[in-house]
């Protein structure tokens, strides 16, 4: 008998496939992720798909089901166990698998979970991410006798971050794992680095006990400032859920934002590879884009989403990109996925190098006076036309600005971004100015460029 299955509208997402578990996400959903992945890869010439799980309460099923459907399409499964979304992306290429899958919930709340999904190692998204949906609901799967076998891959990952510090200098360093999958390689990795290390919330706890795991928002750093502070460390460095995404305190207890991450790695890459392409996404600070030049480098800038900038890095060739969501992206003397362990290290190795402190590298950039990501409601069918007549507007007053993503607009203040969220009902707004009374002019000019659309920015924008 025909077996189709259809997904929750909303569970397949531009870059991933997201759903709460017991609502909009079950194990049939699972079985049906795995058993058309697996089609999709038996049908390319494949066989060999890497599966691995984040900590949180209902993966270990979602888990089972998602190999149930892998080997009843033929796939030879291997099961690299629990861990970091980055330690099944790096068995990817340790194994030669054909195709990797993740069970992960990422940095969302507790109830959630998913897939994420490397396919010839390269990103998964997009049109992928539907036909994938599309052949679950024709039914349109292969029958096999797969297999599945359980593979050690920690250990070898675990050495491929310890080699990315290159120096014997010690720091100190606090680390925030959120009690998210980050917490099964922690501490081993820094009983191999030189130093002073304190490991914070590193028992991996589905429920998040301690705060919720997305280091890209203040309130979530403050256990991680009140240590560096108490300590006198150098540093603090926080992970989210699934271990993809970082962010990072001075020694001053000072929030470095994803692009002045990617600036300091930046000038550290550069001096090694002088005329490199460094890519970041539409939503950076043009400190960022400056530097870059400043550093001999090319600055490139482009769409926000992991999978998008992943893409274009294998495209351009790009040694290192980032997003001010965390994700940073290292090709150089790495795979070009997205792994905050990775980039944490070659941080504190960029910053020895530098011969100076965390502060003193983060007062090294240009400040600037900016807003947050301003995120507010619009609907799905209606957020990419709001943009489209803003763009509209712009090119009749004959405004400069860029269209990578949505409209990001220059001014003699600075500049001020619209674009329509990629994965939800939203429009994100982002300026920038070199002092706050210019910055309430451009905000001020978003306001008056989405007025006559009829949507208003939050009070308080």
């Amino acid at each position: 008998m025909l077996q189709r299955h259809r997904f929750h509208s909303s569970v397949l997402r531009e870059y991933d496939i997201r759903g709460i578990v017991g609502e909009t996400l079950s194990e049939a959903d699972a079985y049906a992720v795995g058993r058309s992945l697996a089609s999709i890869v038996v049908r390319g010439g494949g066989t060999k798909v890497a599966a691995g799980y984040d900590g949180r309460l209902s993966s270990p099923q979602m888990l089972a089901a998602l190999v149930d459907g892998l080997r009843d399409a033929g796939a030879a499964v291997a099961r690299i166990g629990r861990g970091p979304t980055p330690m099944l992306y790096f068995s990817t290429f340790h194994l030669g698998a054909d195709a990797g899958v993740m069970v992960t919930g990422s940095h969302n709340p507790p109830d959630y979970n998913g897939f994420k999904v490397m396919l010839g190692g390269k990103a998964f998204y997009g049109e992928q991410v539907q036909d994938l949906g599309r052949l679950a609901a024709t039914g349109d799967w292969l029958e096999g006798a797969g297999t599945a076998e359980d593979v050690e891959v920690r250990q070898a990952y675990l050495e491929e971050l310890v080699a990315a510090y290159a120096t014997e200098t010690a720091l100190s360093v606090a680390w925030d794992c959120g009690n998210g999958a980050t917490g099964d390689i922690l501490p081993a990795l820094i009983d191999r680095l030189p130093g002073r290390h304190i490991a914070l919330n590193a028992e991996v706890d589905g429920t998040f006990p301690a705060h919720h795991p997305d280091p890209t928002v203040a309130e979530n750093l403050v256990q991680l400032q009140q240590v560096v502070a108490a300590e006198g460390l150098d540093c603090g460095i926080g992970f989210d859920g699934d271990g993809d995404r970082i962010g990072v305190i001075d020694g001053q207890g000072r929030i470095l934002w994803g692009d002045q991450l990617l600036a300091i790695l930046g000038r550290d890459v550069l001096a090694e590879r002088p005329g490199s392409t460094i890519i970041a996404d539409v939503k950076a600070s043009q400190v960022l884009f400056d530097e870059i030049r400043r550093a001999g480098g090319v600055p490139l800038m482009y769409r926000t989403g992991h999978s998008l900038i992943k893409s274009k890095m294998a495209e351009t060739g790009a040694p290192l990109a980032g997003e001010m969501s965390g994700h940073i992206f290292f090709a150089d003397k790495y795979y070009g996925f997205d792994d905050a362990l990775y980039v944490a290290v070659r941080f504190l190795d960029a910053v020895v190098r530098s011969g100076s402190s965390v502060a003193e590298l983060r007062d090294s950039l240009g400040q600037m006076v900016n807003t947050p990501e301003v995120r507010f409601d619009c609907d799905d069918e209606r957020k990419f036309g709001v943009v489209e007549e803003v763009k509209a507007a712009l090119q009749d007053a004959g405004a400069e600005f860029s269209d990578v993503d949505g409209v990001r607009v220059s001014t003699a203040d600075g500049w001020w971004l619209l674009r329509a969220s990629n994965t939800q009902p939203v429009l994100v707004v982002r300026c920038e100015a070199a002092d706050q009374a210019g910055l309430d002019r451009l905000k001020a000019a978003v306001t008056e460029a989405l007025a006559p659309r009829g949507v208003t920015p939050p009070a308080g924008f």
